[in-house]
Formats: C-alpha cells, sequence, structure tokens
C-alpha cells in the first residue's frame, strides 16, 4: 500500500489536471514520444505565444481526473501523453497541428472543446480555422467592400447623368 504522502502527492496533481480541464477553454491530448529536447522546446514555445501550455502526467492519473470531471477518455489514455491547455478554444489545437506538421511523432488524440469531447478528426477541422486576429481581419475587410461598392454605384451613376 503506499503511503499517506504518496497518496497526498498524487491526489494533488489530479486536482491540478482538474483545475486546468475546468479553466480552459480547450484541451488536448496528444503523443509527443520521439521528439528532441530543443522539440519540445520549440513546441513550448509555440504554445506559449499561442497564450497555451503543456504539461505531460500519467495517464493513470489524467484518467482519475477525468474521471472525476465524468469525461470519459481512458481509451485516448494509452501510450505517451502530453495535456495542452489554452484559454482561447482553437489556439492549443492549432499550435500542435502545426507543429505536428514537421514533426510526425506528435498526434492529436482527443481534446475537449467548450466542454465537449472532441475526436482527432474534429480537431483536424478546428486547427484550419483562423485565428481570432484573421476573421476580425475579414470581417471588417467584407465590411468595408459595401461601402465601397456603393461609392463607385453612385459616381457611376453621377456620371451616367452628367452625360444624358
Amino acid at each position: 500500500m503506499a503511503s499517506e504522502k504518496i497518496l497526498a502527492k498524487k491526489q494533488e496533481v489530479i486536482n491540478e489536471i482538474k483545475k486546468q480541464v475546468e479553466d480552459s477553454a480547450s484541451v488536448v491530448i496528444f503523443t509527443y514520444t520521439g521528439l528532441t529536447d530543443e522539440d519540445t522546446k520549440k513546441l513550448r514555445r509555440s504554445l506559449r505565444e499561442s497564450g497555451s501550455d503543456y504539461k505531460v502526467y500519467k495517464n493513470t492519473l489524467m484518467a482519475r481526473a477525468f474521471n472525476d470531471l465524468k469525461i470519459d477518455l481512458n481509451e485516448h489514455l494509452t501510450g505517451s501523453s502530453a495535456l495542452a491547455f489554452g484559454t482561447d478554444s482553437v489556439a492549443p489545437i492549432k499550435a500542435i497541428a502545426d507543429f505536428a506538421k514537421t514533426h510526425d511523432v506528435v498526434t492529436l488524440k482527443v481534446g475537449i472543446v467548450d466542454g465537449e469531447v472532441t475526436q482527432s478528426d474534429k480537431l483536424a477541422e478546428l486547427a484550419t480555422i483562423p485565428s481570432r486576429e484573421g476573421l476580425l481581419t475579414m470581417l471588417a475587410a467584407g465590411m468595408m467592400g459595401i461601402p465601397k461598392d456603393l461609392s463607385i454605384c453612385l459616381d457611376l451613376y453621377a456620371k451616367q447623368k452628367e452625360e444624358n
């Protein structure tokens, strides 16, 4: 039987995982085996630039934390797994997916996006969504197009009236 100190330490880690899952807009479980130390630093840097981070926990402790939160992810907690989390719903997914393009050993397993379990195929879809700034730029460009087109039409109409 494990000692009281070890059990308390494990419970502390489980509580940490639960807090990160509850406080994050998205959580992603991914594989990382085979990354060099330099690759790991690059991954962590790209996640931090997007306002996210990741941490490696034992699968058994992650399973206990998810079970406490009534989330069934046990089938995905096999092999080496890391947990990425962030306050933006798409940022950690995009960062890991972009990193995985150049590092074959990194694969998205499953995630929790806005409180719902999301499979790897849906995570790959979410990774293609432009960033918030990109979406705002697209919206602004679309909104600017309407007055621009209106002014062109009015100018052409005015020129046509002048000719008649």
